[in-house]
């Protein structure tokens, strides 16, 4: 059983700032990669950006210099650091991780963004 609990999202002006954080429990032994997505209304759940176990990053283009992903392996958490935040990044945000070869999910975090 494996239990991800997202936290950090909120209201925001344009151009602020959020940090949202996803802390894992359970069986967890061998998590691979860890990310974040998100779902606007009406549109289709999206990946924002996703980091390796070594460390490695992707980003999707629209938060690319905005965002930032970063994991602490120890404490199985994977935080996204956001910055210059615009009223299009306004959607439910969804943790997830991958252990071996499964993934799991969140329930996710409201973050709104506005004008």
């Amino acid at each position: 059983q494996v239990q991800l609990v997202e936290s950090g999202g909120g209201l925001v002006q344009a151009g602020g700032s959020l940090r949202l954080s996803c802390a894992a429990s359970g069986s967890i032994f061998g998590i691979n990669t860890m990310g974040w997505y998100r779902q606007a209304p009406g549109k289709q759940r999206e990946l924002v950006a996703f980091i390796t176990r070594g460390g490695s990053t992707n980003y999707a283009d629209s938060v690319k210099g905005r965002f930032a992903i970063s994991r602490d392996n120890a404490k199985n958490t994977v935080s996204l650091q956001m910055n210059s935040l615009k009223p299009e990044d306004t959607a439910v945000y969804y943790c997830k991780i991958n252990v071996y070869f499964k993934d799991y999910w969140g329930r996710g975090t409201q973050v709104t963004v506005s004008s």
